[in-house]
């Protein structure tokens, strides 16, 4: 049984109340690991910590590139790391192995891509109409960010904030789900190896309390959310209380279209791979397919019959196509909305129930499920499941393909499926969504903004525009003249 404590101005320390939870393995049933408690005696320290490092000579007098240096040294260790990390990250949420080492073996280009943009942070000099006087901007930090995140993929998702805000000069607090919270630690406390100073990376492990704890404090200068819709207005109203900054990466119901002229192989490929890839437990899943009618049978028949042949069993075994849904509550989660759309008129095409896997009993089996025959305003096609769960909507023009997409209350990502390129950048355009694919899908990277509209939130993650987001812009004046102005007269 795996201890881990919490990750505080350097040290590994106990909770203050000496209060543990355990770590649960949804592919064997079983607690795994025990982690410390935080509450918000805890967060305080940790914040207060973050704070110091922010203000010490050991992390201001670092000039912008040896941070990025730093940063980069840290990348190689996570490299070096990669195939632990994973298996500590599938022991925690039941996705495959293969996919985790994949991210753990990307995840160090986030911060060679930030650290090199470290020394690209640059002011500028404004030509004022007064030519008498100097004006120029300074781009500094912000001071303590506060980053909360889920279960699904825990070390990516951390990157995604905390690269840009390290980049900028920010120190750090961060949160993980309570679901999944050792692979940040053993990640996190890397740094320290190659000689990040105390305090300016922090973990506090831990429930709700942990995390309103957070975004209230008052020396937290921004907090960075990624979860769920309903959670993430809380933490923009709670964090607005005190006039703080947010960026909110949020939940999606997103459209994989597919057009009649498609390359069905292609499609059908990137259909199961939007919904059935990491069980559909991703922000990004394709959960509304929306069909052609002129394919639309064919189409479903064939997504019907991979589907009901994934392979379902051992994450950390190369063969398994889908591991468990991570955590007891989104299975139920996942049970009652699929049982909603049953009992609302729903056809269950395949799937629909709990599945078994003969070595892992009391794993927390999901089978991959295809739900047809409901309109786009079912609850089923207008509510995030977060697991392996596709409702397919025909449509029979292009309009209506575009009309049934945007119907939705969120905006984080789109398919096109279509060899027509006139077409595929029409409608990329017509599509209220953060990120369009045309013919792929699931396809992320550092270097490329990521966020978006409507209830998916707000604020960019990954490409330079990303570090815009921790940093703020002061202006500076100067008058190179000896001439007295008139003290009751503004100067403009």
């Amino acid at each position: 049984m795996t201890q881990y404590r919490l990750y505080i101005a350097g040290d590994d320390v106990d909770a203050a109340s000496g209060a543990t939870f355990d770590a649960f393995n949804p592919t064997t049933g079983e607690t795994w690991a025990t982690h410390a408690l935080a509450d918000a005696e805890d967060v305080d320290r940790a914040v207060r910590a973050a704070a110091a490092a922010f203000e010490s000579e050991a992390w201001r007098s670092l000039s912008p590139t040896r941070r990025g240096r730093l940063m980069m040294r840290w990348a190689d260790l996570i490299g070096e790391r990669a195939e632990e990390i994973a298996r500590v990250e599938v022991a925690d949420n039941g996705k495959l192995y293969k996919e985790m080492l994949a991210q753990l073996r990307v995840i160090p280009d986030w911060l060679y891509y930030f650290g090199g943009l470290a020394d690209k942070v640059e002011g500028r000099v404004i030509p004022l109409d007064r030519t008498s006087v100097l004006n120029y901007t300074l781009r500094e930090p912000l001071g303590v960010v506060g980053i909360i995140i889920p279960w699904n993929s825990p070390v990516l998702l951390t990157m995604y904030s905390l690269a840009p805000a390290l980049a900028a000069g920010n120190t750090v607090v961060v949160k993980p789900s309570e679901h999944a919270s050792a692979s940040v630690l053993e990640t996190l406390r890397l740094a320290a190896e190659v000689g990040f100073p105390p305090g300016v990376l922090n973990v506090v492990t831990g429930e709700r309390e942990a995390g309103e704890a957070l975004v209230e404090h008052a020396a937290v200068a921004k907090i960075s959310f990624t979860g769920s819709e309903q959670t993430g207005a809380a933490i923009a109203a709670k964090a607005g209380a005190r006039l703080a900054p947010v960026a909110l990466e949020l939940g999606g119901k997103s459209p994989n279209i597919v057009f009649p002229d498609a390359a069905l192989d292609a499609a059908e490929a990137g259909v199961l791979a939007g919904i059935f890839a990491a069980g559909g437990q991703s922000c990004v899943a394709g959960s509304r397919a929306l069909f052609h009618r002129e394919i639309h049978d064919e189409l479903l028949e064939r997504v019907q019959q991979r589907a009901a042949g994934v392979v379902l069993g051992d994450p950390m075994d190369d063969a398994t196509q889908m591991g468990p849904i991570a955590n007891v509550p989104q299975l139920a989660r996942v049970e009652q909305m699929v049982e909603a759309a049953r009992t609302g008129g729903a056809r269950i095409v395949t799937g629909g129930a709990r599945a078994s896997v003969e070595a892992f009993p009391q794993g927390l089996w999901y089978g991959p499920t295809i739900l047809d025959g409901v309109g786009n305003d079912a609850p089923i096609a207008q509510d995030e499941v977060f697991g392996p769960v596709l409702t397919v909507l025909p449509f029979a023009t292009e309009e209506e393909a575009i009309a049934i997409a945007n119907d939705t209350r969120f905006g984080l990502a789109s398919g096109v499926w279509t060899r027509d390129v006139k077409r595929a950048h029409r409608v990329a355009r017509a599509l209220r969504s953060g990120t369009v694919w045309i013919n792929t899908y699931r396809a992320i990277t550092f270097n490329s903004p990521f966020g978006g509209v409507k209830e998916s939130g707000f604020g960019r993650v990954n490409g330079a525009e990303a570090i815009d987001g921790y940093l703020q812009t002061k202006s500076v004046w100067t008058e190179l003249s000896d001439e007295v102005s008139d003290p009751f007269v503004m100067k403009v």
